[in-house]
């Protein structure tokens, strides 16, 4: 028979758990946004618990992008809303016709639980189903619970360029850095309260969560947060190959390692990787690479480029990494290299690169061949100033 896994000594204890133990819920009818990441350390969904709570009626489930269940493989393809056979409620998709709860959504639910897994960069989309579920609450009068969870890639580096005003989509509401080094229980509050939400928002933090810890410091498993972030290797690169998705380089969707994996058809594979190692960048090695999607860009062709191997986490700047991988393409070959046209996430007008990372002038550093320490000197002044906005709002 099967064992329920022990906690390891000394593990992380998730805003879920500090949540169950007590009687917030305690005749409350619940409403809870997750997907299939919304596990405990023994793998125990927030679904099944919630369900067999004593005292709770769970009353609805609410889906982000990829679903609940995290079926759609693909990046931008909407879920429907559906019922929940075993458990007899309705799943609402909120990568849908709505992208925010609606007031029919809402009237049968006195707490809305969040409890999803961020990967730490500002593009993921979580956080913004988050955001507008807190909009969706504070219009409706539903108190919010935010279960925290770990960012896995650590909460102490900040790193990139701030969104600028004007430049906003669902992949970055706020004007945050790419990598902005909080945990979602964290955002949920800058967002709520610096960024003007209002809505009743509590935090069930965690227990002996440390800023410094990655996914796998924590004693916690790794279930992929959505399709394409398998590991947390993938997470950890995430953060600059994620504008990739903004030209028409191959990220390495439809492999086994997307993000880590880059390139496309054409390109050297030898002369790419030596051109990486050769700007010594810290903490990462580039290992010549071909490779052959199955789906997404460059479907069943074969792409010349590198996988990227992380050798010191805590040295690698994964924003720096990803734009100078996109120069390299652009001087190895060309003729092989453009910017992705619209639409992307549900932005038609603006330039895919442009949303994803916050302004145009990243393209425009970019386009003029602008030094890589040039760019990355242009992010100082925004990294110090976020760091200093988000101290009042850290929790750990």
């Amino acid at each position: 028979m099967w064992a329920m896994p022990a906690a390891v000594p000394g593990a992380v204890r998730l805003g879920s758990d500090v949540l169950l133990a007590s009687r917030r819920l305690h005749g409350a009818r619940v409403g809870v946004v997750c997907n299939h990441a919304s596990v405990d350390h023994a793998f125990r969904h927030i679904v099944d618990r919630l369900a067999a709570a004593d005292g709770v009626r769970l009353a609805a489930i609410f889906g982000p992008q990829h679903g609940f269940r995290s079926d759609v493989q693909d990046n931008m393809i909407e879920t429907p809303h559906r019922d929940d056979a075993a458990r007899r409620v309705p799943v609402y998709s909120l990568y849908s016709d709505t992208r925010e709860p609606t007031a029919d959504m809402l009237r049968e639910i006195d707490v809305l639980v969040v409890d999803l897994q961020d990967i730490g960069a500002r593009i993921y989309t979580y956080i913004y189903t988050m955001a507008n579920c807190l909009r969706a609450a504070a219009r409706h009068g539903v108190p919010v619970v935010v279960c925290d969870r770990p960012n896995p890639i650590g909460g102490l580096q900040v790193e990139g360029a701030c969104l600028v005003p004007g430049f906003e989509s669902f992949v970055g509401q706020f004007p945050l850095p790419m990598r902005h080094g909080m945990t979602i229980g964290e955002l949920a509050t800058l967002f709520n309260d610096h960024f003007g939400i209002g809505a009743s928002v509590e935090i069930a933090t965690m227990e002996r969560w440390h800023r410094g810890s990655y996914a796998n410091d924590t004693g916690l498993p790794w279930v992929m947060p959505s399709p394409n972030m398998p590991t947390l290797e993938t997470a950890t690169v995430y953060p600059g190959t994620v504008l990739f998705e903004g030209t028409t380089l191959s990220e390495g969707r439809g492999t086994t390692r997307p993000f880590e994996l880059v390139g496309a058809p054409g390109i050297d594979a030898e002369s790419c990787a030596a051109a990486m190692n050769a700007l010594d960048l810290p903490g990462v090695y580039f290992r010549p690479a071909l490779f052959e999607p199955t789906f997404q860009k460059h479907a069943q062709r074969a792409c010349g480029g590198c996988q990227i191997h992380v050798i010191h986490r805590d040295e690698f700047r994964p924003v720096m990494t990803g734009v100078a991988l996109i120069q390299a393409f652009r001087r190895l070959a060309p003729s092989s290299v453009a910017w992705r046209p619209p639409p992307y996430e549900y932005e038609r007008e603006r330039l895919p690169i442009d949303i994803l990372a916050g302004s145009d002038l990243l393209r425009r550093q970019i386009e003029s061949d602008a030094p890589l320490a040039d760019i990355v000197a242009s992010w100082q002044a925004d990294e110090r100033a976020f760091a200093e906005l988000r101290t009042p709002y850290l929790l750990y």
